[in-house]
C-alpha cells in the first residue's frame, strides 16, 4: 500500500476494465451452463439405463424367488 493518492482512471482504461470483466463472467456463465448440462445428462443417463434393465426380465424372474420360505406375491405356492 503506499501513500500516494490514486490517479483516476481514464475512459480507455475503464473500458478495457468493463470488457475483461464482462469475458469472464461470461465464461462463468458457460461453464456453469456445462456443468448443468453434463449433470443433467448423467443423472437421465442413469434412469434411462435403469428403467431399461427393469423391463428386460424374463418371466423366470418372477419365479426366483420360490424356494424360499416367505410369502411373496408371485410364486407357484399351494
Amino acid at each position: 500500500m503506499s501513500t500516494e493518492p490514486e490517479e483516476p482512471m481514464s475512459a480507455e482504461e475503464i473500458q478495457v476494465a468493463n470488457k475483461s470483466e464482462k469475458k469472464a463472467l461470461r465464461v462463468i456463465g458457460w461453464f456453469s451452463i456445462g456443468m448443468a448440462v453434463a449433470a443433467l445428462s448423467i443423472y437421465l443417463g442413469y434412469e434411462v439405463r435403469s428403467r431399461y434393465k427393469f423391463r428386460k426380465r424374463t418371466p423366470y424372474d418372477f419365479y426366483s424367488n420360490s424356494g424360499e420360505q416367505h410369502i411373496s406375491e408371485f410364486g407357484m405356492g399351494i
